[in-house]
């Protein structure tokens, strides 16, 4: 098989779908959620849930050999419209310089469990 799956500790899918997947020098992931991977809890606020999407993207990312560096494109999925600024102060943390930003699409979607926000993003590594 071609694909490695890549996951991180504490964000493990009860039915064993892997955080990510990387084929070659591409690396997809599934949702990453907002939740902490240390405690399995859902934080009730979406600037904690997007704290802890971005260091779980990051830690998928790692898992694969990539940074954020590498990422083209994030799919950002909030559960109310009202929830974008705190997600964006993450992202601009993360992507500081605008000439260096991956693509981005933010939907508002009926999230389940307690999720106001999840990601999925899309990387290339450089190798």
């Amino acid at each position: 098989m071609r694909q490695k799956a890549l996951n991180v500790p504490g964000m493990e899918h009860p039915m064993g779908v892997p955080l990510a997947c990387r084929v070659g020098n591409v690396v997809h992931t599934s949702a990453v959620l907002g939740k902490d991977p240390q405690t399995g809890e859902v934080p009730a606020d979406a600037d904690s849930q997007a704290r802890h999407c971005f260091a779980t993207l990051r830690a998928v990312l790692a898992a694969g050999g990539l940074d954020f560096g590498d990422v083209v494109k994030i799919t950002i999925f909030v559960k109310d419209n009202a929830d974008r600024d705190a997600v964006f102060a993450h992202w601009g943390a993360h992507f500081p310089d605008p000439a260096h930003m991956p693509a981005r699409h933010t939907l508002v979607q009926p999230l389940r469990n307690g999720m106001l926000v999840q990601l999925e993003a899309i990387a290339v590594a450089r190798d």
